[in-house]
């Protein structure tokens, strides 16, 4: 069942997002990318459940997908600081939405989850004015973003709090 997150889902969905990182990274990434990952990159933003912008996905009271979009000028989580204009309020007319934080549980990739809470995220965004969207993926996330319409724009990478190097792409693609 895809709902929006609720500040009650946060200790659950970080748990997801970790276990997500811990077992798909370990196919697109060294050891040490995958630990870092793991630690920086599966804090939730709150300000995507206080927006009201984040879902999950529950199937028999347990939380197996997670993801969402923002309205905000932040692209990611997991650089270890914020920019002054991270929590600005992006411009439908001139700027794309964020498509932010999806994780899906190991066990249940490749089953639609994802799909369903984009389309959901999309629905939103477009009834906002928006007509873009834009991403930070990960490697494990690029295929599945291709296979949704969204084009690599950038390679790039960012680097944890620890030093270590996350190979990244930004991504964007038409809503509607």
């Amino acid at each position: 069942m895809l709902r929006t997150a609720t500040a009650e889902d946060i200790p659950a969905t970080e748990e997801l997002m970790r276990a997500s990182v811990l077992g798909l990274f370990p196919g697109f990434h060294d050891p040490a990318e995958t630990g870092a990952a793991a630690r920086f990159i599966t804090d939730l933003d709150r300000d995507l459940v206080a927006d009201g912008t984040y879902y999950v996905i529950e199937e028999q009271g347990e939380l197996v997908a997670c993801g969402g979009w923002s309205r905000r000028a932040k692209l990611h989580t997991g650089t270890g600081h914020t920019h002054d204009d991270d929590a600005r309020l992006l411009d439908p007319a001139t700027e794309p939405a964020r498509v932010r934080a999806m994780f899906v549980r190991p066990d249940r990739t490749r089953r639609g989850l994802a799909r369903q809470i984009l389309a959901a995220a999309e629905s939103a965004a477009q009834a906002e004015g928006f007509g873009e969207f834009v991403l930070m993926a990960t490697r494990p996330g690029v295929p599945l973003y291709r296979a949704l319409g969204f084009v690599v724009v950038e390679e790039t990478s960012f680097a944890t709090p620890n030093g270590v190097r996350l190979e990244c792409a930004v991504m964007h693609k038409p809503i509607g």
